[in-house]
Order: C-alpha cells, then structure tokens, then sequence
C-alpha cells in the first residue's frame, strides 16, 4: 500500500468526500450484516456509549453538516448527547440509513467549507474504527481506505499548525510527514504500524502496539482531545 509522502502543499478538497464514500460502501454493510443485540455492546473508545450512540452521533453530525445546522454550542458534550437522545425512538436501521446518507451527501458540503470540516470528516471515519473494535471486527483503524485516511490527517495536522512529526510506518512505502512545516521545532519520529499511528492522534488506547516514539510525548498527537 502507498500514500503521498507529503500533502502539505495543496489540500485536496474532495479527499473528505472520497474517504466518507469509501468508509460508507465498507461500513454500511457491516452494519446491516450485525445482529440488533450488536447494536447494544459498548464502544471501549466512548465511555457510556453503544455501538448505537456512536453510530447516532456520527448520522446526526453528518445531517448538520448537510443541512448547515451549526447552532452555538455545536458538538459539545451536551449537544452530542441531545443528537443521540433525540433519537431514541429510531429503529437501529434508520439510524444506519441516515448515517448511510451523510456519509454520501457531505462530501460536497466539506469540500466547499475550505478545510473548515476536514477534521470533522476525519473522526467519522475514526468512529468507524471504534465501531469495529465494539464489534469486535477486523481492519479497526486501517482497511482498504486507509491512504485516503492518511492522507487527510496529514492535512488536518498541517492546517492546525500540530507538532511536526515524521512516521515511518510498516504498512506504507513512504514516509509520512504530518504537522506544522514552519521548521521552528524538529519533527519527532515515529516507528510502527499505520493503525497504531492513527489510534495516537486519534487519543485512542495503544495498549500493547509495538511502535517507536521519539521527540514528541502522545499526549501531543492527540487531534481530538
């Protein structure tokens, strides 16, 4: 598998989109293949939440971004957990129907926003992997999408000005630089697999992963926290 080395210089702006599609044509069957029980296991990754709420929560910020409903105090604890509340009442498929939507009528909406909605398209497709840890199904993190997934981090990492870092990942021809370019501080390295990569800017566990990191702390990597 291959990614771009460096995708610093031009942000890709129907790359969101590619990723939502491709995420959606690999999850949504998944879903619809699990039992309803499946629906009620907890998301290691989202303490209190099922495999529902998680799936409620991605569906439900897909549509505002499709509808551009961004009232104050948007994606806030408390307004994800209305998102989730409100439907309570749906059938596990509806919410996979309007989650199924979002992931294919965003993309242009994203694409349009200047980067301002990268991140956001990012973690849902970081909800996907948590989705398969709970569900206990391969390829959390990673999969046949993962260049794409790769490739946008390394662009949301660049816009937020992150801390530099270079990783020499297992899976990938190439290095992969990501973070603020400027040169005022010396990149850190890391050494490992790309799903494991992922998990640390994603503030996900990393219990057991054999990887290497030098000159920047975890806590650093996190884009989510």
């Amino acid at each position: 598998m291959t990614t771009p080395a460096d995708v610093h210089d031009v942000r890709d702006p129907e790359l969101p989109g590619r990723l939502l599609a491709a995420e959606r044509d690999a999850l949504v069957p998944l879903l619809r293949s699990r039992a309803e029980a499946d629906y009620a296991l907890p998301v290691p990754a989202c303490p209190g939440w099922t495999v529902r709420d998680v799936l409620a929560h991605c569906s439900a910020a897909l549509t505002r971004v499709v509808e551009n409903r961004f009232e104050e105090g948007v994606f806030s604890p408390e307004s994800n957990e209305r998102d989730i509340a409100e439907r309570a009442d749906w059938s596990n498929e509806r919410i996979v129907a309007e989650l199924e939507r979002g992931l294919t009528d965003a993309g242009p909406v994203i694409a349009r926003a200047d980067g301002a909605l990268d991140r956001l398209a990012l973690g849902e497709w970081v909800h996907a992997g948590d989705v398969r840890v709970a569900l206990g199904a391969p390829e959390a993190y990673a999969g046949r999408v993962l260049p794409e997934a790769l490739a946008l981090l390394a662009s949301v990492t660049a816009d937020l000005g992150h801390v530099p870092l270079h990783a020499d990942l297992d899976d990938v021809d190439e290095p992969l630089k990501l973070g603020e370019v400027s040169g005022a501080r010396p990149p850190g390295r890391f050494i490992g697999d790309a799903a494991t990569l992922v998990r640390l800017y994603a503030g996900r566990p990393v219990d057991g992963a054999a990887y290497e990191l030098a000159g920047v702390a975890e806590r650093e990597l996190d884009i989510f926290g």
